[in-house]
């Protein structure tokens, strides 16, 4: 293994910091029977889906960056870790909708952004089935295409704390429901757009990313 092939891992483990940190604190706030606020009340009331939620997307953010390390592609801990991440990345698409579905959101979080969720929840879930589909058809290439762009998707509330805090510390105020969604919108489209460039970037022949030797 070289140093090289860990500066991608490296970079999704931190984008994922936040969102996992955050988890981390709402599973423990749930877990020691806090103060009911405006804020927690539907977890408090609910916890099964949003700890699904949280649980799910900590293993699958984390574990899964691993999977971008190519020499452990190579062996087989990529099959057995990705026997893991398939369940995880579908728990925290579901469980997302399952949230958009069963809880009472804040008003920000409806309208646009409720379909928003929706999609990418979904787009989520069938990346990652049409990714396991590909394995099983012994076609690695659309395989790791399709796990790519589900990895992406939900790696989305990583970006998006870099989406939102500008807007913030720019205006002293949380996002109105329009810009909200505007914003996690972006985030989502960003880790989208950077995955396909990382997929074409792999895919094109060894010998054209050679830098050219002119003989002197």
């Amino acid at each position: 293994m070289t140093r090289r092939e860990w500066r991608l891992p490296a970079a999704l483990i931190l984008l994922s910091l936040v969102p996992v940190i955050a988890g981390a604190a709402r599973v423990t706030e749930l877990g020691t029977g806090p103060e009911v606020t405006a804020g927690n009340a539907r977890f408090v009331a609910d916890p099964v889906p949003v700890v699904l939620h949280i649980v799910g997307a900590v293993v699958y953010s984390i574990l899964g960056a691993f999977q971008f390390v190519p020499s452990l592609r190579r062996h087989r801990w990529h099959r057995r870790a990705g026997r893991i991440l398939v369940p995880c990345g579908l728990t925290v698409a579901l469980s997302g909708l399952w949230m958009t579905f069963a809880y009472d959101l804040p008003a920000h979080d409806h309208g646009v952004l409720t379909w928003i969720r929706l999609f990418f929840g979904s787009a989520m879930a069938l990346s990652i089935l049409l990714g396991l589909a590909a394995a099983l058809r012994r076609d690695f290439t659309r395989h790791r295409a399709w796990m790519a762009r589900g990895y992406a998707i939900g790696l989305g509330a990583g970006t998006q704390a870099f989406t939102l805090a500008p807007y913030m510390v720019a205006t002293g105020e949380q996002p109105g429901a329009n810009a909200r969604a505007g914003l996690m919108l972006l985030a989502w489209l960003v880790n989208l757009a950077v995955a396909e460039w990382f997929l074409r970037r792999r895919a094109r022949p060894r010998q054209a990313r050679r830098p050219l030797v002119v003989a002197g």
